[in-house]
């Protein structure tokens, strides 16, 4: 990738810079609210609901929730990827982009990456673990990527990775551990803000947090400009975290604006990372999952993890179950009439089955509550895998279709979404 030395420094005005600099290329993708949604978040969880979990025996929280979806499932080759990938390729010069370009991905990055590609006429050579989702494979393809199959150990992935730089001398876009990536993801954030801003003026009744000249937390004299005195702002957003350069994008467009930022990722064999490196004070490396959000199995980079630990840009990283991520799906898919993938919905299930979150809500929020902006990342699945995710009963977690290994053995590790 260009020289991180050269990049632009982590803050709001670069991300600003970098929306300037792509926005010929995305879609200003929509945002909805969903009444159903908002009212299921803001009616208690029963008892029985919280036996098994880590809640059993509290009282349920009752918070006051509003949501307002990011929808990057409506993106051009339909997640938020392809943001990155163009402000990555905005900043290589005219050498650097004439040794073409590679990455490793298992479908959204190397989606993104190969149709970025095609647009500046150069080539982009995917390296994708055998583990990816057909339709992604195919649709990689369809951008014209020359696509170099791994098996989805790290191992195996760099080794290929290794060869296709060697041969090709192509330049690295990392999928989410470089300032240009960061920069590139977080412009939905300015994006969110500034839509939920006209929706709220359009109808203030869609608001259940909105008050004027009023600061969260003292920050109306810090702001530097990001936020202006009487204008409406999200109390939340919470979205994704893999290996992390959305959420990082997203904590570096918002900071320091008084919206605050949260992440959601799997519990599921350790998908968790971000969570158990927070308590652990300590960057988690390697992830070995096969959880069904296949776009979050992956360990955050160290460039996001500086962002994401820190407490003024991120308060906090929470975890879902398979179970919980499928039952926010369904939501989505019945009640919203909106396509997504697994990985797009950990954001809407965390405020809706977390309790820790939940309770969070209700004690800072109060009788107002608080106005929630969740991030649908993607929605690159397929009817059929669809199919499957909710014809298998009672499912305890896993990669529910497509195949595995190379050779057959169930075993996923570090790989981006």
């Amino acid at each position: 990738m260009a020289d991180i030395a050269k990049a632009l420094p982590l803050k709001r005005s670069s991300v600003q810079a970098a929306h300037a600099q792509i926005k010929k290329h995305v879609h200003r993708t929509p945002v909805l609210t969903s009444t159903t949604l908002s009212e299921l978040a803001s009616t208690p969880q029963t008892p029985e609901t919280l036996v098994g979990t880590p809640f059993e025996g509290q009282t349920p929280a009752r918070p006051k929730i509003n949501f307002f979806f990011k929808c990057e499932n409506y993106q051009r080759i339909g997640a938020f990827k392809i943001r990155g990938a163009f402000h990555a390729l905005s900043r290589l010069d005219k050498e650097e982009l004439a040794k073409g370009v590679v990455t490793h991905s298992s479908g959204n990055h190397a989606q993104a990456l190969a149709l970025a590609a095609r647009t500046y006429g150069i080539t982009a050579h995917i390296v994708m673990p055998t583990i990816s989702t057909p339709s992604k494979i195919a649709a990689t393809k369809g951008y014209g990527a020359k696509v170099y199959f791994s098996g989805s150990t790290s191992e195996e992935r760099e080794a290929v990775l290794n060869e296709v730089i060697e041969v090709t001398g192509a330049i690295l876009v990392h999928p989410y551990d470089h300032p240009d990536i960061i920069l590139g993801q977080g412009t939905m954030a300015l994006e969110l803000e500034e839509q939920y801003a006209e929706m709220i003026r359009e109808d203030p009744s869609l608001s259940i947090y909105y008050q004027k000249d009023k600061a969260i937390n003292g920050h109306t004299d810090d702001t530097n400009g990001a936020h202006e005195p009487g204008s409406p702002y999200l109390s939340a957003v919470i979205a994704p975290i893999g290996g992390g350069g959305m959420l990082s994008g997203i904590a570096t467009a918002l900071h320091p604006t008084p919206t605050h930022v949260f992440g959601a990722e799997p519990s599921f064999q350790g998908a968790d990372d971000a969570r158990r490196g927070l308590a652990a004070n300590e960057r988690i490396t390697s992830v070995k999952t096969l959880t069904i959000a296949d776009g979050l199995r992956t360990p955050v980079g160290s460039i996001p993890w500086a962002i994401i630990s820190d407490k003024s840009k991120c308060r906090g990283i929470f975890a879902v179950t398979e179970e919980q991520i499928l039952a926010a799906m369904k939501l989505v898919l019945e009640r919203m009439k909106v396509f997504v993938e697994p990985s797009a919905v950990v954001g809407l299930a965390v405020a809706l089955f977390d309790e820790e979150f939940r309770g969070l809500v209700e004690r800072e929020g109060g009788v107002e509550g608080w106005d929630v902006g969740v991030v649908l990342s993607g929605g690159n699945t397929t009817v059929e895998a669809v199919g499957k995710m909710f014809g298998v009963g009672d499912v305890k977690g896993g990669r529910l279709e497509g195949k595995l290994g190379m050779n057959g053995e169930k075993t996923a590790e570090n790989v981006a979404g």
